[in-house]
Parts: structure tokens; sequence; C-alpha cells
């Protein structure tokens, strides 16, 4: 009676195995395909403006808007980087940053750089 539980406890962990070595290869595929539909689609700006980004991933003023504003920043056609004005200023409840720009400003670039940065359910407002 032992053998057969030993057997079938055996057999359930060759496919628990399985199972796991079969998923890591999976996820990269989906993310490399995120990262290209992001890069594969430039959207440059003819003018100067401002556009209104919303980062979900942007938790808090004080760490990830510093993080958000500075990658954004990097961006030559970015002139400034402001949080939305908050409800609360202590909380930060609406997670969007507003970015004045300079004709030249390529969109997908800017929320290719904010995926690098974790950030990678950002995305155009307005």
């Amino acid at each position: 009676m032992k053998s057969i539980v030993y057997v079938v406890a055996a057999l359930a962990a060759v496919g628990i195995m399985v199972a796991i070595s079969a998923t890591p290869d999976q996820a990269p595929e989906v993310e490399t395909a995120a990262a290209a539909a992001v890069v594969a689609t430039p959207e440059v700006m003819a003018e100067a403006g401002t556009m209104t980004l919303e980062v979900p991933e942007m938790h808090c003023q004080f760490a990830c808007f510093p993080r958000v504003q500075e990658t954004l920043e990097k961006n030559d056609a970015v002139s400034e980087v402001a949080l939305v004005d908050q409800p609360d200023p202590n909380t930060l409840t609406v997670k969007k940053v507003v970015v004045k720009y300079n004709a030249g400003f390529d969109v997908s670039s800017a929320l290719a750089a904010l995926q690098k940065e974790g950030f990678s359910s950002a995305q155009k407002v307005q």
C-alpha cells in the first residue's frame, strides 16, 4: 500500500516540475511582445504642448513621483513634469502627471522608458 502512495507522490512531483519549468519560457515572450508593441508605434509630437500620462504603479509623491519625473525629464524634448493636483496633499490618489514638451517629443519612447523603470501600465490619457 505504501508503494502505491509513493508512486502517486512521485508522479505528482514530476508533473509539478514539468509545469513549473514550462511557465518561465512563456513569460518573457509576453513581456517582449508588450515591449515591442510600445516601441513599434512611435508617436512623435509635431508641436510643443502638454499631455497627461496616467501612471498606476506610482504609489507616493516622495519616491515614485520623483522617479517618474526624472525618467521623463531625461528626454530632451520634455521641459517640465508635474504631479496632477491631489485632493489630499498628503496622499497620492490621482496617479497622473502633466508633461510639458517641445516639438519632437516621442510619446512611445517616454512610455518605454517608464516601462523600464517599472511603471509598465503608464499610458497617455490626454
